[in-house]
C-alpha cells in the first residue's frame, strides 16, 4: 500500500509519528469512453476558455468566484501555507463511547501506520483506548479540508473514520412525518416476527456482488464471441395490498431460506371478525327450562311412584280444551325406575303447551301402592284431566 498522507497523532504531551493508509477500494469495473463505431478512445483536453489553449496540468490552480464575476486564484502553496494546527498532526480531542456517534456522520476509513520511532508510544495508546471501551475524538486536515474523525482499534491497527460535519447532515423532511399512520397491534407483532425469523450475527462475506458478477459474465462472453445468456428475471414485486397476508407470505418465505431462523413462532394476528356470533346469554328461565325440554325429546318415559297420590297430573289454572292425541310408539316391558318425585308422575309430560313426542311406558305406578305397571305393546296417551292444551310438535 501507498501512504496518502504523513504527521503524527498528538495525544496530550505525546507526539506519535504515523502514515495514514486508504483502508477500502472499490472493486467496481473500469470502463473508458470510446466511439460506438470502432471502439476509438475519447479524449478529453483541458483548453483555457479565453484563447481555446490546451493547459498542461502543472499550470492548472484553484479560483473563488465573486458574486460580481471576477475570480480569485488559490495555488497549492496558498493551501499549503493555511494556519492550521491539524495541517499535519491528527488532534485528540476527546474520547466518548462509540454508540453515541451515528454511522450517518463516517465518510472514508483509514488505516495508521507507525513510524519505526513511533512503535512503543503506538502501542500503548492502542491497547490503553482499546481498554477504554470508547473512540477517540480527533480532527485531522486532509485534502485541502479539515474534518473530524475518530479513531478506533481494528484489528492490532488504528483505524481513522473520517466524518462530515454537523452542518453537511440534511434533515428528512418528507410528508407522511407529519400524517397519522394507524399501525395495529397484530401487523407490529407480525413484523417483528419477521425480524425475528431474519436475525442472524453479521458476516458480510455472506454476501456478494451480484450486479458485478453478471456485468463480468457480460464481458467474459463478448470476449469469447458467446451468445450473452440472461438469467431468470425475478418476478415482479406488487405493490402492497393486505399488509398481513404480504407478512404472512414474507415470513414463510424467510423460513424457507432461512433455516437457522425458523425457530421463531408466528403471532397470532387475527382479529375477530364481525360476522361471527358472540356468546348468547341464557336467561335464567330458560336455563331451567332447558333441562326439561331435553327429558321430553327422549323416547322413553320413566314413571315414578307418587307419594299417596294416583299418577294424575297436577290441575292446571288454564281453561281446559281437547288435548291432541299423542304418537304411541311400542315399548318393551321393563321394571320401573324409581325415583323421589314430589307430584310429579310423568317427566316427560309437559304442561304448559308442549308436546310429548314419545309416549312409549317403560313402566307406570297406576297407584300410590309401589306396584310396578307391565308395559303393553301399543297405548295411546291420554291427557291428564284439566290439563293445559298441549301442541304437537313438528
Amino acid at each position: 500500500m501507498r501512504s496518502i498522507w504523513k504527521g503524527v497523532i498528538s495525544f496530550g504531551l505525546v507526539s506519535i509519528p504515523v502514515r495514514l493508509y486508504s483502508a477500502t477500494q472499490e472493486r467496481d469495473v473500469a470502463f473508458h469512453q470510446v466511439r460506438r463505431s470502432d471502439g476509438s478512445r475519447v479524449r478529453y483536453r483541458r483548453v483555457a476558455e479565453a484563447d481555446g489553449d490546451e493547459v498542461n496540468y502543472a499550470d492548472i490552480a484553484k479560483g473563488y468566484e465573486l458574486p460580481d464575476g471576477q475570480t480569485v486564484v488559490l495555488t497549492d502553496e496558498d493551501f499549503a501555507n493555511l494556519p492550521l494546527s491539524t495541517s499535519r498532526a491528527i488532534d485528540v480531542l476527546e474520547f466518548v463511547p462509540l454508540e453515541q456517534v451515528d454511522p450517518i456522520y463516517f465518510a472514508k476509513s483509514y488505516y495508521i501506520e507507525p513510524d519505526r520511532t513511533g512503535a512503543k508510544p503506538y502501542v500503548l495508546l492502542r491497547d490503553a483506548l482499546a481498554e477504554s471501551g470508547r473512540v477517540a475524538l480527533v480532527k485531522i486536515a486532509l485534502r485541502q479540508r479539515e474534518q473530524l474523525a475518530t479513531l478506533r482499534v481494528r484489528d492490532g491497527v488504528f483505524v481513522l473514520e473520517t466524518m462530515i460535519w454537523p452542518d453537511e447532515v440534511r434533515e428528512p423532511d418528507f410528508p407522511f412525518l407529519d400524517e397519522d399512520v394507524e399501525v395495529r397491534p397484530q401487523e407490529l407483532a407480525m413484523a417483528a416476527s419477521l425480524i425475528a425469523t431474519l436475525a442472524a450475527d453479521f458476516d458480510p462475506t455472506r454476501f456478494t456482488d451480484q450486479y458485478r458478477e453478471a456485468l463480468q459474465s457480460v464481458i467474459d462472453a463478448k470476449i469469447a464471441g458467446r451468445a450473452v445468456v440472461s438469467p431468470p428475471a425475478s418476478p415482479q414485486q406488487e405493490p402492497v395490498g393486505d399488509l398481513m397476508a404480504t407478512l404472512r407470505a414474507s415470513i414463510a418465505a424467510a423460513r424457507r431460506d432461512h433455516p437457522d431462523g425458523a425457530g421463531a413462532e408466528e403471532p397470532s394476528a387475527e382479529e375477530p371478525s364481525a360476522a361471527e356470533p358472540a356468546e348468547e346469554k341464557v336467561p335464567p328461565r330458560a336455563r331451567s327450562a332447558a333441562p326439561k325440554a331435553a327429558s321430553a325429546r327422549t323416547t322413553a318415559v320413566e314413571a315414578t311412584p307418587a307419594k299417596a297420590t294416583a299418577a294424575k297430573a297436577a290441575p292446571a289454572k288454564a281453561t281446559p280444551a281437547k288435548a291432541s292425541p299423542a304418537e304411541a310408539t311400542p315399548a318393551k316391558a321393563q321394571p320401573a325406575k324409581a325415583a323421589p318425585s314430589k307430584g310429579t308422575a310423568v317427566r316427560g309430560a309437559s304442561v304448559k303447551g308442549t308436546s310429548v313426542r314419545s309416549t312409549s311406558v317403560k313402566g307406570a305406578s297406576a297407584h300410590g301402592d309401589g306396584a310396578a305397571a307391565k308395559g303393553a305393546a301399543k297405548s295411546k296417551a291420554t291427557p291428564p284431566r284439566g290439563a293445559a292444551p298441549t301442541r304437537r310438535s313438528a
